[in-house]
């Protein structure tokens, strides 16, 4: 306890007492923080000589022009070659096409123009390509576009699983419910409107 009361003592002691700076210099001279400076004006001594400055003219230097595009670290790819390209242009609008890689893609595709009816025809492309996929299993890929759309077919390709009978059923009630009521409509409009 009593050392206690003595330490306490003193560090209040410590910290109480006037702080004094010290230079860390050893060509400067301490200084005391707790005095002011006192200055000396004395009217007769003479003056001091002033540094003299020189202006220096500074070369213009144009900022260098910063590339702002994506840093993009170009991969080195293995060489694929072509195999094979044919290309096959008719003077109707048809063509063929086909070509085949050293890595196993190959892709065929034909077009040609098909008469629907008076002054209007519809462009038609039908085609495959297949190619290994990283599993090792050749995907192959069957496309047609018509004035149908666009259907596509795969083995690889999902399928929906089978409606139930049941369900064909109903809808087969829904959409001829819906037929009746269009005909109807059809005839009541007709009735109106002679």
């Amino acid at each position: 306890m009593l050392t206690t009361v003595v330490s306490c003592a003193l560090l209040s002691l410590a910290t109480a007492l006037p702080q004094r700076r010290v230079s860390l210099k050893p060509d400067q001279p301490e200084v005391d923080d707790q005095q002011p400076a006192e200055q000396n004006y004395n009217n007769y001594q003479q003056p001091q000589p002033q540094p003299e400055y020189r202006q220096v003219q500074q070369e213009y230097r144009a900022k260098p022009i910063e590339d702002f595009r994506p840093k993009v670290q170009l991969e080195t790819t293995t060489f694929v070659p072509i195999i094979r390209f044919d290309k096959e242009q008719g003077t109707d609008g048809s063509y063929k096409t086909a070509y085949e890689t050293g890595n196993n893609i190959h892709a065929s595709e034909e077009g040609f123009l098909r008469a629907l009816g008076e002054g209007q025809n519809a462009l038609v492309q039908q085609g495959s390509y297949s190619y290994t996929a990283p599993d090792g299993q050749i995907i192959t890929v069957d496309y047609t576009a018509d004035e149908n759309g666009f259907r596509v077919s795969g083995d690889h390709i999902p399928t929906p699983p089978p409606v139930s009978p049941e369900i064909q059923k109903g809808l087969d009630l829904i959409y001829a419910g819906i037929k009746a009521n269009a005909v109807s409509y059809i005839t009541i409009f007709i009735y109106i409107t002679c």
